[in-house]
């Protein structure tokens, strides 16, 4: 825990660097692990949801504390400027560890490992669509987008279709994985402005952090909430069907110090009050039912009261006189 909110310091104190220093960090090592991450499962690209959202292909995350892999859900994101593109993370062997280079926005897409994360990403550039303008336009031979909503589209058959992903399971560069170095223009990348990721996707990576469903060790390097059509929206399975929502079961794990998660008994206090607050208010509808009822049967019982026939009294006899006798 404490390694993956250093992570995210990291990238988000990088926006407030110059732009060489910024380059640096954006495309630096930010995490390690002894261990090589899981292949890249295969998932359907869900839909575009809105005009303007640029693919970020889904990854495996670590987390130190667990020693294990997390994965984060491919997901359309909004980018930080117009004229922007994505540069995914990917992680490399060197030195013994494998090293998580962290990905960030800028003008060019840059070097991320040679990965087939398909969308778009083949392991060069960008196949997806390109910026016109103001206006990002949708390559539909080789993105899934919802044509009803996005209109700005065109079709150039002359790239790879990679709509389902992945291709090329491996899921990191160096001996053992993709072995790819970076071209002229992906070095030249590396110098430009960078931008790092935005604060929905560094919401978007500590969502999957508390989802235990997403660790390796869980999910056995398949996991099941593989895509999402945005940030905090529907979830997709490996079909392109919706997943039920994550319910960040994570949140029940003890944290580093070894207290319970703070969520969890946040969550725990919420679930007695509702439920606590249902029990009054099941009590006083039925009390609120009962008087009603009295209320309602009130008046049947004086109404039948008043049809009852009335019983006269029948006369009482008269005694009769005794005769004395004289």
């Amino acid at each position: 825990m404490k390694n993956f909110a250093k992570a995210c310091l990291l990238m988000m104190a990088a926006l407030f660097m110059a732009p060489g220093a910024h380059a640096q960090i954006s495309i630096g090592i930010s995490i390690s692990a002894h261990i090589a991450p899981p292949a890249l499962p295969v998932y359907v690209q869900p839909a575009c949801p809105t005009d303007g959202y640029l693919w970020v292909p889904g990854y495996w995350a670590y987390d130190n504390d667990a020693e294990d892999y997390y994965w984060v859900p491919g997901v359309w994101v909004a980018p930080p400027n117009p004229g922007l593109l994505w540069t995914p993370a990917y992680w490399g062997y060197d030195g013994g560890v494998y090293g998580f280079h962290a990905g960030y926005w800028g003008p060019h897409v840059g070097f991320y490992g040679g990965i087939n994360y398909g969308g778009g990403y083949g392991g060069v550039g960008f196949a997806g669509g390109a910026w016109s303008g103001g206006s990002f336009r949708y390559n539909t031979a080789v993105v899934n987008v919802n044509t009803t909503v996005v209109h700005n589209t065109y079709i150039d058959r002359t790239v790879i279709n990679n709509n389902v992903t992945v291709n090329n399971h491996t899921s990191f560069n160096g001996p053992g994985g993709v072995t790819a170095q970076p071209r002229p223009e992906e070095l030249a990348a590396m110098h430009d402005q960078h931008v790092a990721p935005t604060s929905q996707q560094t919401s978007h990576q500590q969502n999957a952090h508390m989802d235990k469903t997403a660790f390796a060790s869980a999910n056995h390097g398949k996991p099941t909430n593989v895509a999402m059509n945005k940030v905090g929206g529907a979830h997709f399975n490996p079909q392109g069907q919706r997943a039920p929502r994550a319910n960040n079961a994570n949140a029940n794990r003890p944290n580093a110090n070894g207290q319970p998660n703070q969520q969890q008994h946040t969550q725990q206090a919420n679930d007695n009050t509702h439920n606590d607050a249902q029990a009054q208010q099941q009590q006083h509808n039925a009390a609120q039912q009962q008087q009603h009822n009295a209320q309602q049967q009130q008046p049947k019982q004086q109404h039948q009261q008043q049809r009852q026939p009335q019983h006269k009294a029948a006369p009482r006899p008269h005694p009769q006189k005794q005769q004395h006798e004289r």
